[in-house]
């Protein structure tokens, strides 16, 4: 049986979250900043990077891309719970293999964290982000909040 590549998008926007959070700026701020190479490059190396601790990755394409920390905190501005990176990074991997193929997951990847369903997934005192995957993925399709 052919191998997924559903973890490596899984990875790649926790990581993406992790960066976020660590450099508080807004998630398509840590996308434009990583660039389209470079997400690739983590994308296709995601087996690998795994193995390594997430924070020490991060430093990593924190360092090479020269992501410099921003004013952005949605995990100090939450009133609940805060979600983990990986539960934000499963929410926008399902996200987009939702509504795209695999060949597309970059792609994806780059047009989800560019859209509006990513300011709300990144409001952590809304209930959107732990909503069903196939209500989120309609909303998206819709381009709005479905009632």
């Amino acid at each position: 049986m052919p191998e997924t590549k559903d973890n490596s998008l899984f990875y790649t926007c926790s990581l993406i979250e992790f960066i976020g959070r660590e450099q508080k700026i807004e998630r398509r701020e840590v996308v434009d900043r990583l660039g389209q190479e470079t997400i690739e490059h983590i994308f296709d190396f995601a087996d690998v990077l795994h193995c390594e601790p997430i924070k020490k990755v991060a430093i990593e394409y924190i360092e090479k891309c020269n992501i410099v920390p921003g004013q952005y905190d949605n995990v100090s501005d939450c009133k609940y719970t805060v979600p983990s990176y990986w539960d934000i990074g499963k929410v926008y991997s399902r996200l987009i293999s939702d509504l795209f193929e695999e060949q597309e997951y970059v792609k994806g990847l780059w047009q989800v964290y560019h859209s509006w369903i990513s300011d709300l997934l990144s409001d952590y005192n809304t209930d959107f982000y732990y909503q069903s995957r196939g209500y989120i993925a309609e909303c998206y399709r819709q381009n709005k909040v479905l009632s």
